[in-house]
């Protein structure tokens, strides 16, 4: 397994730290650096190996983070990016959210939290810490839904798919998932591929608020 990321920051000083500290581990190879927004789109339209995952800052010139992510959720769905910024304030998080963001860190994060986020992106595609949902439940619980509201009827999703769809929402793996529900790691992704279709998302993190936001699952309580 090897993790291609790329590293989208103005601050050529944190981009030198960052791939050094995440190049100690043996999966994770950094394979671009970006100064900025139009770099980066520039880089993913010239390549035809795409990286895993893309670390993003908010605050870059010519483009920032926030339409970045808005251009690379809507062209390269399998890219998953993960928001490293200085902002740590609501609004930022919700917009990095709505906009594709697969998970949400701060720059004072300690580097163990950033490798693990990388990997959880990267296995289950989305990674939501205690702050990042809480917030998610905070906006959805308050009323403020999407727009388009779909009322599905009761067979929208079947009871097991139901049960997928939760575990999911919780952050559990593939394997967990079938441990946890006596079936086979290739039915949890059989589910998974269903809930994906039904629903209209592109990947898990969307799978997760659009979940969320229609009131498929209970608010989900993260452990600190």
């Amino acid at each position: 397994m090897m993790i291609n990321i790329v590293l989208a920051d103005d601050e050529e000083l944190f981009r030198v730290g960052m791939s050094h500290i995440l190049s100690k581990d043996p999966d994770i190879n950094i394979v671009h650096e970006a100064s900025n927004g139009k770099e980066l789109l520039e880089y993913l339209a010239g390549t035809e190996d795409l990286p895993h995952i893309i670390i993003m800052d908010i605050k870059m010139p010519e483009l920032n983070g926030v339409e970045a992510t808005k251009v690379i959720h809507k062209a390269y769905d399998e890219v998953r990016i993960v928001a490293l910024t200085t902002y740590n304030s609501k609004p930022f998080i919700r917009n990095m959210i709505d906009v594709g963001a697969s998970a949400y860190l701060v720059k004072n994060s300690p580097p163990s939290k950033v490798l693990h986020t990388i990997k959880q992106v990267y296995y289950n595609g989305f990674y939501y810490d205690k702050t990042v949902m809480d917030i998610v439940n905070e906006r959805f619980a308050s009323g403020s839904k999407l727009e388009e509201r779909t009322v599905f009827d009761e067979s929208f999703i079947t009871p097991r798919e139901k049960e997928v769809l939760e575990l999911i929402c919780k952050q559990n793996t593939t394997h967990e998932i079938a441990e946890k529900l006596f079936i086979s790691p290739r039915t949890v992704e059989v589910h998974r591929k269903n809930l994906l279709e039904k629903t209209g998302v592109k990947n898990i993190a969307g799978l997760v608020i659009f979940a969320i936001n229609n009131d498929l699952v209970p608010p989900i309580i993260i452990e600190n």
